[in-house]
This record gives C-alpha cells, structure tokens and sequence, in this order.
C-alpha cells in the first residue's frame, strides 16, 4: 500500500505523533507538537495538521485532543520510507515534488537506519551491486568517510559514487570502468553530502 506524498516536515510530523500516540494514549497538543518539530508559530503546527487531515493520514473527532491515525495506518505510520525518483535540479532531497510515494519498507531494516529510499538512475555504480532502477536505502547525514558510498549533491545535481578524499581535493568514484570520476573543486562547485548507502531493495 502506497500513502500520499509528504513533504519531509509533514512526515516528520506524522511520526512524532504516532510515537506520541503511542507512548502516551492521547494525542500531544497543538502547542506539543510546535515545540517539539519546531514550528515557528501554532498556526504553522495547525496547517502541518490540516494537511496530514486532507491527504487522509490524520481523523479528527469532536472531543479535546481530538487528533488520531486512520487504523490502517497506525503501524505503518513508522514503517514506511519516502521514495524519492529524480531529483529536481536545486531542491532539497525530500522536498515534496522529488517525494514519489511512501514504501512500507522498515528502517530498522538497515544499520545505520535508513530515511529514504533513492531510485537509481544508470548504471556508473555497477560494480558495486547498485544497478538502474534499484532503490537505494540512504542513511541521512552530511559526513562520510573515506571509501563510503553516498549521495552527493555537486551543484544542482544528485549523484551516486563512493567517495575519495585525496589531499586537498575528493573524487567522486564510480563503479564501472565505461564512467570517469568526478573531481570536485570547493572553488568552482557547490557540494555537499546528502546521504550515506545502507543497502538496497531491488525488485524483481
């Protein structure tokens, strides 16, 4: 089962709410949720809210703290994990229009715990069991050591390589000898590391 696409802050939000849910047996209040997904103000808390109610993620009912999950999605509210395909030139990873559809794939599943899931695109990572069309499972953070396989942003791009640091420089490497490595100059490009590969879900 597929749920309607979320905006990264929507999704947070969602999981904050069945985990309170949850642990508590009562909704958090609408000032609960501000503080703790940092909202500028309740009324950027309420219109997160009357999104998740539109899309069909969240029921209201008439009494105080009203708030509660659909029961198909009680559990899988914290199972599933964004699937982003292309990516939009400039735009954030888990910005709504990258975001195709929710997987109920675990991220328990994966060490460290995967955030998203990226559709693969090509086929520069071959070697390395990555193939087009893979969903790679991606461990949110912007470090990375030597070696590791992530996903970097260089200028409005998104790619996949296994990264290189070489003195004052980092490559981007792939995994198949028919593409070359990228070199990323700091002077001349935007970079930046959006992620970390964790594994991948590969359907047959």
């Amino acid at each position: 089962m597929s749920t309607p696409s979320l905006t990264e802050r929507q999704q947070k939000t969602l999981a904050f709410l069945q985990e309170y849910l949850q642990s508590q047996g009562l909704p958090p209040t609408l000032r609960e949720i501000a503080d703790a997904m940092g909202f500028s103000s309740h009324s950027s808390a309420q219109a997160c809210i009357e999104s998740l109610v539109r899309k069909g993620l969240l029921e209201r009912s008439p009494q105080h703290r009203g708030l509660r999950l659909p029961p198909g999605l009680q559990r899988a509210a914290a199972n599933d994990l964004p699937l982003v395909g292309r990516v939009a030139a400039g735009s954030p990873i888990l910005a709504e229009e990258n975001i195709e559809s929710q997987l109920e794939v675990d991220p328990a599943l994966f060490r460290p715990r995967a955030d998203y899931l990226l559709r693969v695109v090509g086929m520069s990572m071959r070697d390395a069991g990555i193939l087009d069309g893979d969903l790679l499972a991606v461990h949110k953070t912007a470090t990375a050591n030597d070696g590791q396989i992530v996903v970097a942003r260089l200028d409005d791009e998104v790619t996949v390589k296994r990264l290189k640091h070489d003195r004052d420089r980092l490559l981007l490497l792939p995994e198949n000898p028919d593409f070359a490595p990228i070199e990323v100059d700091p002077r001349r490009h935007a970079f930046a590391i959006e992620g970390r590969y964790v594994g991948i879900i590969r359907r047959t």
